[in-house]
């Protein structure tokens, strides 16, 4: 069971409010920016530090796996800290591993970083979502949780790619790091001047050590599965399927252990008990793989197939991010001044998601920023509209006692979710190139007349150039096969477009079948308990006219009579 916490932002004085929310929204900034830092800097980062792709992978692994595991703890350790304590902790302790990431180049040193920066980003997440949903009442949380979505959702979604792009091209990957101590310090000293909730210890329970390696285990397994899977072709490599299953005997071990242990365990459960958690939790997991789906997408489209710089990768997705920001503003006006429940938002979110995955499936190599601009902005509006709605819909119905639980689970799902749709679009991207060069090449032979007309053109083309005779020919064969391939990159690219689009196809009607059995179930037990309640005989409280007035030696000698004769129709019932 986590802390009681009791709200306390003092309402004669606001701005300690403001600055308690602005401190919030800073920490989770600095996540943001540590948590795309290998997106766009994969190439200098390993260029400097002389990693292999091996030795490379463990810096991605060392940050996601830590940041689920925050996730899991952060409730057990708001029962044993103050929230401020722990989430200013959490985001010097951040702000600090960005300073020593930001001036070493060892490898070893870097991955103990990156640790250190996975923990602290999923406790600090955790740990300010639910201090907002503690320190303010539920009718201001529309509002509330859309600034909290800026820093936690949209700047990794948006703004943290154009801004690193931009050191990349002008600076270097040191600078990003560096970029997240001054926000840390930023963060941190808002939080220390702002007034925040102050815990009520309830019940600590100690810590559940065999839990805890259990699901340690289990979660750096899947996280390096499927983050690595798809570059050792899966389960045809040893060590992948290895790691599967002892990942999956892990996590079969820890849900026995906490079944055994009932309530005493690592985690709570208990918001599982709300239908609408376990409907939004299962929501997360789609929008999860959509969102960090579409966020690998767009961006390695626009470097592998357009040639754009880091920089203007970035910026291809920051315009989205205004229409994002605008698209959460807006639903939460709707659901705070207008009143309209937050399920009413979900399917234009996602009509407007499958639309523009859809229109950039069309997208060619000779594509733009501008020619895929009016889909990559309307995606931005179906995800504002679609994550401030599950928000409030996982979160409306939780207690104080297991708020923060609910809180780490949730984000558990949506950012396992991402792993998940991320590992399925390399996969499929990569199947699709090698089939399709197969194709296309099946198809580009020298005897159709189309091959022979644009190698002669080409070969003529060069020779104009001053290219020496002899290597025109293969020069003309070598640019070819660089078409073809190119060609079968963007044919994958444009399937992976269309993919994400059709998830949502398939998972709509399956997510509604989800929301009415649990509904019904709900209701079911709903009834069930009312009926057992109602079989309940209630005691009548004797009246004075009621009872008669007998010595206390009689109505002890009626009771012995009465419980006597109860005895021999007990013994005469067949057994």
């Amino acid at each position: 069971m986590t802390a009681v916490v009791i709200a306390i932002p003092d309402r004669n004085r606001p701005a300690t409010g403001a600055l308690l929310v602005a401190g919030i929204i800073l920490a989770t900034l600095t996540e943001a920016i540590a948590s795309t830092v290998l997106s766009l800097g994969r190439g200098d980062i390993i260029g400097d530090t002389y990693a292999t792709p091996d030795e490379f992978a463990w810096l991605d692994v060392g940050y996601t796996a830590p940041k689920l595991i925050g996730f899991m703890v952060a409730a057990w350790l708001m029962n044993r800290v103050s929230p401020r304590c722990l989430i200013v902790s959490s985001t010097i302790a951040m702000g600090a591993a960005c300073a020593l990431a930001a001036i070493t180049t060892q490898l070893d040193l870097l991955v103990v970083l990156r640790v250190m920066q996975g923990f602290s980003g999923g406790v600090l997440l955790v740990a300010g979502q639910t201090i907002i949903f503690l320190a303010y009442p539920r009718r201001h949380q529309p509002i509330l949780q859309a600034l909290f979505a800026i820093g936690s959702v949209v700047a990794p979604a948006t703004i943290a790619p154009a801004f690193e792009g931009w050191l990349l091209d002008s600076q270097s990957w040191m600078w990003i790091f560096f970029s997240v101590v001054p926000v840390a310090l930023a963060a941190a000293g808002f939080l220390l001047i702002a007034d925040c909730p102050v815990p009520v210890k309830a019940g600590p329970r100690p810590f559940d050590w065999l839990g805890f390696s259990l699901l340690s285990t289990a979660l750096f397994c899947f996280t390096y599965v499927l983050g690595q899977g798809s570059r050792w072709d899966w389960f045809e490599e040893r060590h992948i399927a290895c790691l599967t299953v002892v990942g999956t005997a892990t996590l079969l071990a820890f849900l026995g252990q906490q079944m055994i242990v009932k309530g005493q365990g690592l985690l709570d459960f208990t918001p599982f008990r709300s239908d609408d958690f376990s409907f939004a939790f299962i929501v997360s997991f789609v929008a999860g793989a959509a969102l960090f789906g579409s966020a690998f997408l767009i961006p390695s489209f626009a470097v592998s197939v357009l040639a754009f710089t880091p920089t203007d990768a970035g910026l291809l997705l920051l315009p989205s991010g205004a229409l994002f920001i605008g698209a959460l503003l807006i639903a939460a006006f709707l659901m705070q001044v207008r009143r309209i429940p937050p399920i009413a938002t979900v399917p234009f979110g996602i009509l407007m998601i499958m639309v523009a995955m859809w229109m950039l499936s069309g997208s060619t190599i000779e594509s733009g920023a501008d020619d895929m601009m009016p889909a990559i902005l309307l995606r931005g509006l179906g995800l504002g509209f679609l994550f401030l709605s599950i928000t409030l819909i996982a979160f409306g119905k939780l207690n104080h006692q297991n708020l923060a639980s609910g809180v780490g689970l949730f984000n558990t799902g949506r950012q396992l979710g991402g792993l998940m749709g991320v590992a399925w679009l390399q996969t499929l991207i990569e199947n699709n190139v090698a089939a399709n060069v197969a194709v296309l090449g099946a198809n580009v032979t020298a005897g159709i007349p189309a091959v022979s007309e644009r190698l002669a053109t080409t070969t003529a083309m060069l020779a104009a150039k001053g290219m020496d005779p002899v290597a025109t020919g293969r020069a003309a064969t070598s640019l070819l096969g660089r078409a073809v391939a190119g060609q079968s990159t963007v044919i994958a690219f444009d399937t992976a477009f269309n993919a994400v689009a059709l998830l949502f196809v398939v998972a709509a009607p399956v997510l509604v079948t989800i929301k009415i059995g649990l509904a019904r179930y709900m209701r079911k037990r709903t009834e069930q308990s009312s009926l057992a309640l109602r079989a309940i005989p209630m005691p009548i409280a004797p009246t004075p006219d009621m009872t008669p007035s007998l010595p206390s030696s009689t109505l002890a000698s009626n009771a012995l009579v009465e419980g006597s004769q109860r005895q021999m129709e007990d013994a005469k019932l067949p057994a």
